[in-house]
């Protein structure tokens, strides 16, 4: 059964095989994440794209009907509010594909992750020293 496990190299990779309206709003994503936090690599982890900084940063993912974003607990209790009008758990939200994404909202959480993951990592290297 675990053959027909499909893998992913890239990102690319990943995007390339939806649906042309698809790929668009994961590119729109994908954007979003690299110009809120550009010091962050992407890769591909779970299979799902992920940008990594310091620790995994942020997930997203295509599925039928939602585009999935998985910023982490953290990442979802800080932003509860204005998140609620979305399906989630404890670290995902589900943003429906029929609606427009809310991109600002998105960078706004991954800067908040961007800024977790580095205070936690300078937080590290000061109890090394």
């Amino acid at each position: 059964m675990e053959e027909n496990k499909i893998t992913y190299g890239s990102i690319d990779e990943y995007i390339s095989q939806f649906t042309p309206e698809v790929q668009e709003k994961l590119e729109a994503i994908r954007k979003v994440i690299k110009e809120a936090a550009p010091e962050a690599e992407e890769k591909i982890s779970y299979q799902m794209p992920t940008f990594v900084l310091h620790g995994n940063l942020v997930h997203f993912a295509a599925f039928k009907n939602h585009i999935g974003f998985y910023p982490a607990p953290r990442g979802i209790e800080a932003f509860k509010d204005e998140l609620s009008q979305y399906k989630g758990a404890k670290g995902s939200v589900q943003f429906p594909l029929e609606k427009p994404l809310p991109y600002e909202l998105i960078s706004r959480i991954v800067r908040f992750r961007a800024t977790e993951n580095i205070e936690r990592a300078e937080g590290k290297a000061k109890k090394k020293k």
